[in-house]
């Protein structure tokens, strides 16, 4: 299928967007060795780089009753009034729009990240971080690719959700550097790697368990390389200029809180009321799911030295602040294993076909 645009159920989606931007391309006239960790950051991007095409298992499908093989108890409505009352043609409907409606956000999010990159290798200081960030211009181009295959297969898609659209629009237009990554390295990609782990885990479908696997193992190196630039930066800045970021961390999180409610879709469903909106959120499912989205986020915070009080206290209201203390080096090391478990049933899988397919033409013989 050549055009996303065509599975859109919402009318009047414009083909493009576009952000006016006002900044400083940089250069750096030193090219100097650049920082020890930033550098083998660097070589461990183009180590890792992979193909969409080649890695993943295109040939796997997607089961039309319930796409990705989620559990229903992981839908948000599954815990409504509006559920029970469904019957199985109409709950085979809402898990593939649902599911659908996930892996489009997770797809408009990476286009935003690949754009949001290119700025930081023109905006950054430093040829170190320009190295870096070059090659998340190339994972974030495969993980588009990815992402707009994957989600071609659930024969319908959705354009970017209003809260993530406000706050990419934020993160672009914003011409100080180190505003585009406490944006794009820290809350949206934080929080995105989140979301991706609960598909990659719970997923009983193999192609939904590897596109996500590999998008992550690539996503966790991103928002290390955000807190190893804002670790080294944010001490130089002025106690006005660090309050105005913290003002803005806290706005950005409510508001990625807050992204994951599909209201586009429900109504386009026809399911919109406030009453299935009201028992979404105050269920127990959706308040451990937002908690559950911050696991990222917060000690990379923490991390990069902003931790005031109004930060405590923001986390605290959203029952997230015990996340500071998660070692982000140990999830980042479990993403990296469970991509290696994959590559290995893929390897077996591939035999298997090979094997299969020569028994078959030998048997025709």
């Amino acid at each position: 299928m050549a055009s996303l645009r065509e599975l859109y159920p919402i009318p009047e989606i414009d083909s493009c967007w576009t952000v006016p931007q006002d900044f400083e391309a940089s250069f750096d006239w030193e090219y100097d060795d650049g920082r020890k960790q930033m550098m083998h950051l660097y070589q461990k991007g183009k180590d890792m780089q992979w193909d969409a095409v080649e890695r993943i298992d295109w040939r796997l499908a997607l089961d039309s009753e319930n796409p990705m093989g989620m559990p229903d108890e992981s839908s948000t409505i599954y815990h409504t009034s509006a559920w029970r009352k469904m019957n199985e043609a109409e709950r085979i409907e809402i898990r593939r729009h649902s599911q659908s409606w996930t892996i489009s956000q997770f797809l408009q999010g990476e286009q935003a990240a690949l754009i949001c990159a290119a700025k930081i290798v023109q905006q950054v200081p430093d040829i170190d971080a320009k190295f870096y960030a070059s090659t998340q211009v190339m994972d974030e181009a495969r993980h588009v690719e990815a992402y707009k295959k994957f989600v071609a297969g659930f024969g319908v898609a959705y354009p970017m959700t209003k809260p993530l659209q406000t706050l990419v629009d934020q993160a672009l237009r914003d011409s100080r550097w180190d505003m585009t990554y406490l944006a794009m390295q820290v809350v949206i990609e934080g929080l995105a790697l989140a979301a991706f782990g609960s598909i990659r885990d719970l997923a009983k479908n193999p192609l939904a368990q590897q596109v996500n696997a590999y998008v992550m193992e690539d996503e966790s190196r991103h928002v290390a390389f955000g807190r190893l630039t804002l670790k080294d930066y944010y001490p130089e800045l002025t106690q006005a200029e660090r309050d105005e970021r913290e003002e803005f961390l806290v706005e950005a999180c409510y508001l990625m809180r807050d992204r994951f409610e599909a209201k586009e879709m429900y109504e386009h469903l026809g399911l919109a009321s406030d009453e299935l909106f009201e028992e979404q959120k105050n269920s127990e499912f959706m308040q451990h799911f937002r908690s559950m989205l911050f696991t990222r986020i917060v000690p990379i915070v923490r991390d990069i030295g902003l931790w005031s009080n109004k930060i405590q206290t923001a986390y605290s209201d959203m029952g997230v602040l015990g996340f500071a203390d998660i070692a982000y080096e140990t999830l980042v090391e479990m993403d990296e294993a469970r991509a290696r478990e994959l590559d290995e049933m893929n390897r077996l899988n591939r035999e298997k076909y090979v094997a299969d397919t020569a028994a078959l033409g030998a048997a025709a013989q």
